[in-house]
Order: C-alpha cells, then structure tokens, then sequence
C-alpha cells in the first residue's frame, strides 16, 4: 500500500469524499504542515498551529493512481479559495498537497498546471505543495466520523 496526504477543508468531509473510491484501503484524518509536534484538535481549530486538517490515505497503486487521487482532490474542493472552504475559514481549512517525495511534487504540479489549462475556475488555484510533512492522527472520535455520526454540516460530504 502506498500513501498520500491531502488538505481541503474539514477533514471529515475530505476523509468522508475519498472513503467512496475503489482502491482506497485506509484512511485517516489528522493535522499536516504546521510547527507543533503531536497538536490537539483544539491546537489545530485555534488556527495558531500553522498546520492543515488533512487526510492521510492509504490506497493499492495497482486498483487507483497518484494522479487519479490527485484529480479526486481536486474534484472534492474549490482549490482557488485560499485559507477557506464553505463556512470554515482560517489556514487550517487551506488546500494543499502534502507530498512524500518528488515524484508525487511532480506529480501534484503536472496536475495543478493541467487543472488551470482546463479553465473550470474563474479564479487561479491556490494550492499549496508542501513536501516530507509529519502527519500527526487527530483524535480517535475524529476518525471516520460521517460512519459514526451520519453526515453533519462540513463542507464535503
């Protein structure tokens, strides 16, 4: 199994968005991208922790690809809103791509050029490509929540 890491927005929907997918075996959500070892979910919400609500995705390379995720992400969000998704707003609700090494940086850039040439958003993609991020799990009650408490009001679901 390989993995890929994502942030658009609440993470319940995004983990909820990529569940749906043939190949996808594993997912998780947790926090991406900021400078506090091992943050809460309070940390993160507080917006000071510099980190992303993000998914980390664990899929079979054979059944789906790197670049199919890719297009899935950016299918499941608006990827031109920068620091906001819905009513969620603030730079742990950001759209990025967390890469684990260069060739899914290729990868996410060949995809976010294709994505701008295809002239589906009015506006420019905002998107962030970080590589060789931790990913640190939220709290067990965050995991898979749609399948435990049905959908909520979250940006992606």
């Amino acid at each position: 199994m390989t993995t890929a890491i994502f942030g658009a927005g609440c993470f319940w929907g995004v983990e909820a968005f990529f569940e749906r997918f043939e190949g996808v075996t594993d997912t998780r959500v947790g926090f991406s991208g900021g400078h506090l070892p091992y943050p809460s979910y309070e940390q993160v919400k507080a917006g000071g922790t510099g980190h992303a609500e993000s998914v980390k995705i664990e899929y079979d390379p054979n059944v789906i690809t790197y670049a199919e995720l890719v297009n899935i992400f950016f299918e499941a969000h608006d990827p031109t809103s920068l620091n906001q998704q819905g009513a969620d707003v603030g730079p742990q609700y950001r759209s990025v791509i967390f890469c684990s090494d260069s060739s899914q940086r290729q990868v996410a850039e060949q995809k976010i050029k294709q994505w701008e040439e295809k002239g589906i958003f009015k506006r420019p993609i905002v998107t962030e490509i970080r590589e060789n991020c931790a990913f640190y799990e939220a709290e067990e009650h965050h995991q898979h929540y749609f399948q435990k408490h049905g959908s909520v009001s979250c940006g992606i679901s």
